[in-house]
This record gives C-alpha cells, structure tokens and sequence, in this order.
C-alpha cells in the first residue's frame, strides 16, 4: 500500500530561519504567481518617490488645470502669430484710448496698440525671464548649497554667512540700484539680478536637504564599501536630496514672473520698445478712468500666470512630500 501523501499542507520558509504551514492551494500558489519568491512580475517592482509623485499629481485637479494653463502660456509664447495676426509694436494714435472693436477684442492702449496682440506678446517675455531666472537660480543654488552640506567644514561656514549677507539685501531696492546703471534693454541684466539675488534661498534649501540624506544608512555604507565623493552626491544623495529644490524653484517661477513685471512698472527692468505687462500696466496707470481695459487685461494675465505656477508648486510639493500621503 502506498505511503500517504502530503496534501493537507506544506511548509514555507519565513526567511528570517523559521517555518509557517500553508494550506496546499496556497504553497502552490506562492510557487507559481509571477509575484511571488519565484517570479519576477510586475508585484516585484519597487515603486519610487517619483513615480507615486507622478500617479498623485495625475489625479490632482489642481494641477492638471495648473498645467493647462502654463502650457497654453507655453504655447503662445513660443508661436504667438498663432492666435493673433497685428505686430504688438504697430500703434495708431487715432485709436487711442478706444475699446472693443471687430478684430480688436482688448481694445486699444493710450499709444493707440492693440492691447490683445501686446498682452499675447507679453507672456513670451514673462514666461522666458522666469524660466531662465529658475533655472539659474536653482542650479548655481543647488551646486553651492549641497557641496556646503555635503563637505561641511570652512566651506560651509563662509557660504553661510555669504548667504546671509544676500538675504540682508531688499529686492526691489537692489534692482532699483543695480538694474538704474544698465543700459542694454535686452531682459538678460533683470535675469542675472534676480540669479544673484535668487540664489541664497535655493541654496539654503539644498543644503538643508542633503544634510539630512547624506545621514542616511545607505549613504553610510557607501561611503563604507569605499564610494568616491562625487559618485555618492550623483548616485546616491542628489537623486534623494532634489525634491524640495524642485518644489522651491517651481513655486519661485511665478515670483519671478511678478517681480519682472514690478521691476519694469518701475522703469528700472525692461524698457520700451521691449513688450511687457509691466510696461503696459506702467503706460496704462495714468489714465485708468479713461481706459480701464488697458490696465485690466494686462494685469489679469500676469495675476493668472503668477496664480497657476503657484498653485503647480503646491501640487507638486504636496506629491513630494511623504508626510502628505
């Protein structure tokens, strides 16, 4: 007679030099699912910080509406005769002050331009001083501050009290002083005064961040098996240490996008004939009981496209950011 088998269970490793029983469906379901110990399915891959960052910001209204706005600014700063067919530069001085008209939707400014054509025209110099400015900012920022917290020491103690020394410095009345003696018109002096003084707050925040990774056991044993110093800040303490400068610099596009055009309300950023919401709303101030509408277009789509990169840097800081979930 044959020997019974055994079929009411079997046994499973725990790993940790243990047993548990499991019923017989179960162990060969353990065996055989692309999950399991033995598979490799899709259940083995880890999930990233970027990619639940990515799954929440897809489900986020905030951001996809966020989104769409920067992108339709995006869009016509790049092709701008793709939604309006006058030069912002062409003025008739019979026109003046005048409102809506067929092929005039935004009516006319005290120069006689086409407020629409100009307020279009506008967002390419907003949103390329703001995306250069953040770019500069962030990267000269993020080298200094994390080799300040990756290195310690002297280094750090001398860019800490540097840093201080910026954030003692008014904004708007250190572009009113530096930016008075430029004379070229082009918008790369108002991008180089707000990277110099932009600079300290990302920096900060970067060296804050790998400070705290660079404390971390995996960094630790790294270091341990012998890692150089730049292969630990590229593989291991940049990709874990970039989130909050990412959020940052996001969120200080937009105050970069409203301090342009304060800076050219002034008449100290960009001059005429350069286009700007700033100059427009700067021309338009005098005669606002005459002409609201020249002041009113220009300042809605500053006022939209400061609001929606500030709400996508609080979408983004908010997927982020592990003690949100």
């Amino acid at each position: 007679m044959p020997e019974p088998r055994e079929s009411e269970g079997v046994i499973a490793s725990t790993g940790m030099g243990g047993a548990m029983d499991l019923a017989t469906s179960e162990g060969e379901s353990l065996e055989k699912t692309p999950g399991g110990p033995a598979g490799t399915g899709p259940q083995d891959k880890p999930r990233s910080l970027w990619s639940d960052a990515w799954r929440d910001l897809r489900r986020n209204p905030v951001f996809i509406i966020a989104g769409l706005v920067i992108l339709f600014l995006v869009l016509i700063s790049l092709w701008p005769g793709a939604i309006t067919w006058m030069s912002p530069l062409k003025c008739d001085l019979a026109k003046a002050q005048q409102g809506s008209q067929p092929g005039h939707p935004f009516g006319f400014n005290g120069q006689g331009c086409d407020v629409y054509t100009r307020t279009v025209y506008g967002a390419r110099t907003s949103v390329t001083v703001g995306v250069c400015a953040t770019l500069g900012v962030a990267i000269l920022g993020s080298v200094l501050g994390g080799l300040a917290g990756f290195f310690g020491g002297t280094w750090d103690s001398v860019l800490s009290r540097i840093t201080d020394v910026f954030f003692a410095i008014p904004v708007v009345l250190g572009g009113l002083v530096l930016l008075s003696v430029v004379t070229n018109n082009s918008i790369w002096p108002v991008i180089g005064f707000m990277v110099l003084l932009g600079w300290p707050q990302i920096s900060r925040i970067a060296r804050g961040s790998v400070i705290t990774v660079k404390q971390n056991d995996y960094v630790q044993a790294a270091r341990a098996l012998g890692a150089s110093n730049s292969r630990m800040l590229l593989r291991h303490i940049t990709p874990n240490a970039v989130a909050p400068v990412i959020v940052v610099a996001t969120i200080a596009l937009g105050t970069y996008i409203a301090l342009e055009a304060t800076l050219s309300y002034l008449g100290v950023g960009l001059k005429p004939p350069s286009v700007s919401w700033g100059i427009d709303i700067s021309a338009a101030s005098p005669y606002i009981r005459n002409a609201p509408h020249a002041l009113l277009w220009p300042s809605g789509a500053l006022a939209i496209t400061v609001l929606a990169f500030i709400m996508l840097g609080d979408a983004v800081r908010d997927a982020l950011d592990p003690k949100l979930r």
